[in-house]
């Protein structure tokens, strides 16, 4: 199975301001708009200084009729594929 992931998300907004597209085997499936979410998380200290981390991608949307067999392999391709984010632009 041959899956290429395209993403063109970015700061400020990397996980919920992006288009995501999957090909798998020549079928290109594009997914909805703010379906990425991101792993890594924003604090902040007594004095406001933010720290950002980052972790593995989660799909909070998936296209209609994407077949539930191959979620768990385009996971995996996404976590592969695009740097983990969480960029805090959206704080």
């Amino acid at each position: 199975m041959n899956i290429k992931i395209s993403y063109d998300g970015k700061y400020p907004n990397l996980c919920s301001n992006g288009d995501l597209v999957i090909i798998i085997d020549d079928v290109e499936w594009k997914f909805p708009d703010g379906c990425l979410e991101s792993g890594g998380s924003v604090t902040f200290d007594a004095d406001w200084n933010s720290d950002v981390s980052s972790g593995p991608w989660s799909i909070n949307k998936w296209p209609k009729n994407f077949p539930e067999n191959l979620k768990e392999i385009v996971l995996e391709a996404i976590n592969d594929q695009i740097e983990y984010g969480c960029c805090g632009g959206c704080v």
